[in-house]
């Protein structure tokens, strides 16, 4: 039976998908050399009721159940974005970054946060950035908030706001951030730390090496422990091999015994380092339960960049060192046409793509999938999320591909994104409506 999935029955089912092994771990179903499985899904009211092997519905589901034959199309839940900035987003028109590299990034951002967000700037931008996430099929995204000085007084509510106007259709979590040194200003601290329990966020900081680092990591990890409160940082996104704030970190987290979650971003100069710190670093954060987000688009851009010249490494991190550890990895948008990234559109499609090609997440493909759905669904604490299963909101994004190789070759913009069962349109917003905001197009 033909029906629209933008206006389906209350009771149907979508039969022979295919979808990864990996993240539909209770069906029991040979998978093929790609590691998908065929398999069919029952929805009532917007929930997946049934997850069974291709086929299996037509012996014992009512024969007048609507059905919607998929032609082995590939099907993933709902993306988990694990690591973004949506109060940076979008600025890149006021604020381009003059030569692509980290430190004219953070002078474009620090001058235009200063200059720009107000309430209604930040606002504005992150609706943006959450419409064209959800067009793409995102369902959860934690963002980072910067939360310097006045900032904090001016992001954190309007996270908020938006936090319960997206209910519903994006899941939101938020983190903190500030340089580590800052941690140590009782002001600033204080701020943040309030904002941080008052709204239900994660404590976090961008841990660059100094003298102040391990005084940094203890007065953040006093306060997680004090107030049940999970950790976020900024990474050694750097080309030094000297930057080691990973192993820190680890070595905190282990004399502590935290308990809570950490989940630690970029962690770049760890594959500039020698073998034997790798191993040790590895280790540490092994046993220290700590899980890591790879951001592989920004810092191909950012990193071993020098005008003139081409760059001699990708600036990813060991995602398959970590991975054959137990480590938990994912990879995440990060930015989105700011000073950090110059491109990006928070479509988590894309991330996977480019991360399969820039970190060779492939041969074999199986397994990798699950670093946009289930690794991060993990790591953010959400139960039962980034899965294909009963008693989940039917929450699927669904592709013309076939395989995981016909995904990988093409943008898949003609994806179909349910939510609760039903398909939305995925049309991005269009560009043109923050040009009032950001003088036109790219400043013109």
């Amino acid at each position: 039976m033909a029906f629209d999935l933008a206006h389906p029955p209350r009771h149907f089912a979508l039969t022979g998908l295919r979808a990864p092994a990996c993240l539909v771990p209770h069906l029991r179903a040979e998978p093929d050399r790609e590691g998908l499985v065929a398999l069919d899904v029952a929805i009532d009211d917007g929930d997946i009721s049934r997850v069974v092997p291709a086929g299996a519905l037509d012996g014992d589901v009512s024969s007048d159940l609507p059905r919607l034959a998929m032609a082995g199309a590939l099907v993933f839940p709902g993306l988990i974005d694990a690591h973004t900035h949506l109060d940076k987003g979008f600025i890149w028109p006021r604020a381009p970054n003059p030569d692509g590299s980290f430190a004219g990034a953070v002078r474009a951002a620090d001058t235009d946060r200063t200059a720009n967000w107000n309430a209604e700037d930040v606002r504005r931008r992150m609706e943006f950035g959450l419409r064209c996430a959800y067009a793409h099929g995102t369902a959860t995204i934690r963002t980072h908030l910067d939360s310097i000085g006045p900032q904090t007084a001016i992001s954190w509510p309007v996270f908020d706001e938006m936090r319960a106007e997206w209910a519903g259709r994006i899941a939101l979590q938020a983190v903190s951030l500030t340089p580590i040194d800052l941690v140590l200003d009782d002001a600033e601290f204080d701020a943040m730390l309030a904002a941080v329990r008052r709204y239900n966020g994660v404590l976090g900081a961008v841990t660059y090496a100094g003298p102040h680092l391990d005084a940094g990591l203890e007065r953040l990890f006093d306060a997680a422990e004090r107030f049940g409160l999970d950790l976020d940082f900024h990474v050694d996104e750097s080309a030094d091999p000297m930057a080691r704030s990973l192993a820190r970190i680890a070595e905190v987290a282990n004399r502590r015994r935290f308990a809570g979650r950490i989940l630690a971003g970029h962690c770049c100069s760890l594959a500039r380092q020698d073998e034997a710190s790798i191993d040790r670093t590895l280790d540490a954060v092994a046993r220290a339960n700590i899980a890591v987000v790879s951001l592989p688009m920004c810092n191909l851009y950012l990193l071993d960049r020098a005008q003139g010249r081409t760059p001699r490494w990708r600036g990813v991190t060991l995602l398959h060192e970590m991975a054959a550890r137990g480590i938990p990895v994912m990879v995440a948008s990060d930015n989105a046409r700011d000073p950090f990234y110059a491109y990006g559109d928070l479509d988590l499609v894309e991330v996977y793509r480019e991360a399969t090609r820039i970190a060779h997440l492939d041969h074999p493909l199986a397994g990798w999938p699950a670093i946009v759905t289930r690794a991060p669904a993990e790591a953010l604490g959400l139960d039962g999320h980034g899965l294909i299963a009963p008693d989940r909101r039917a929450d699927l994004a669904i592709f013309r591909a076939r395989s995981l190789n016909e995904m990988l070759a093409r943008p898949q913009a003609d994806r179909i994104v349910l939510r609760a069962g039903r398909a939305i349109d995925t049309t991005p917003p269009d560009y043109a409506e923050l040009d009032d905001w950001m003088g036109g197009c790219d400043g013109a």
